[in-house]
């Protein structure tokens, strides 16, 4: 790692630690609205700045979580994110940008002495579009980054100062729009740049399409019925969406629905069966076991899954799964 990154994130670290909200461990389905660490649970100076700053004492199983539009790094320790077909085991040296809500499969993997500590920073439209505005640059490729991001010095340093806040709130109503749109400027300067403008539209097409699907969990999708009712084309959608979040439309509606009140959910409550381990898999996350896209094990580190007992869910006709 960069000694600069490094430099700034153990400056942000220590200010996470000193303001974070503490669990001893993940209580199951405690996530229901914004993945591990939700950003709607803040509090205090953390609510302020419109980010949640948490630690937790122990690893946890995976489980579903739903991401709202925003930046997550880990300060201290590791956890694994499993993002339509992309699963990957990361730490400090990554970032993660949500640009719409993201249904994820995740988990703390490793702690240190000081636990396993991350900040979840929601990303403002109206920010980004104000910087986006400002900027003089050609509009981002359509092409699909890396799921996760890379620190830059500038960002790192940004970033350590936007959590720098927290000991600082009489600083807050002045600096916390400077900070922030560096924030943006910085990450517009990375390779997330794509996903960073697509949280910038409510009004996308993406937008349109993942509110769609999340409010109308239960009917019977297609990638045409889909695209119709957005007043689009089929290819145009499927490229756009895949470039955004990651996975395909059916991807996501599968995700969407282990993470809901639906049939779904009802059926991997029923078959979750044992670990090779002796332990076992969280509900919705066994049933993406038995799936095509489904769980695998992380890159290098050798994870058995479980598919004992697993059915077989509801099969979508969104395309690619």
């Amino acid at each position: 790692m960069d000694p600069e990154v490094a430099a700034a994130l153990d400056r942000a670290a220590r200010t996470a630690l000193a303001h974070a909200d503490r669990l001893a461990a993940v209580p199951p389905g405690a996530w229901p609205d914004g993945g591990l660490l939700p950003v709607s649970g803040a509090s205090g100076r953390a609510a302020a700045l419109q980010m949640r700053v948490s630690q937790v004492d122990a690893p946890t199983d995976l489980g579903y979580q739903r991401y709202v539009p925003s930046l997550s790094a880990v300060l201290v320790g590791r956890k694994r994110s499993i993002v339509g077909d992309d699963d990957q085991e990361w730490g400090r040296e990554h970032f993660l940008i949500t640009p719409v809500d993201l249904p994820v499969v995740a988990g703390v993997t490793e702690v240190e002495d000081r636990g396993f500590v991350a900040v979840v920073w929601r990303l403002d439209p109206v920010v980004v579009g104000e910087v986006v505005a400002s900027m003089s640059r050609s509009a981002a490729p359509l092409v699909e980054p890396p799921r996760l991001g890379t620190w830059t010095p500038a960002l790192a340093d940004a970033f350590a100062r936007l959590i720098g806040l927290l000991d600082n709130p009489e600083d807050v109503p002045v600096l916390f729009p400077l900070v922030s749109r560096e924030v943006v400027l910085r990450l517009l300067q990375t390779e997330q740049a794509p996903r960073i403008l697509a949280a910038l539209d409510n009004e996308s097409v993406v937008a349109k399409a993942t509110a769609l699907l999340i409010d109308r969990l239960d009917e019977p999708w297609s990638m045409d019925r889909l695209a119709g009712t957005l007043l689009t084309s089929a290819s145009t959608l499927f490229t756009r969406f895949k470039q955004t979040t990651g996975m395909s439309p059916a991807q996501y509606l599968k995700r969407a629905r282990l993470g809901g009140g639906t049939a779904a959910d009802g059926r991997a409550r029923r078959d979750r069966g044992p670990c090779g381990d002796g332990r076992r898999v969280p509900q919705r996350v066994a049933l993406l076991t038995g799936l095509p896209g489904g769980v695998r094990p992380a890159a290098g580190r050798g994870r058995r899954g479980c598919t004992g007992g697993v059915r077989r869910g509801r099969v979508s006709t969104l395309g690619p799964s």
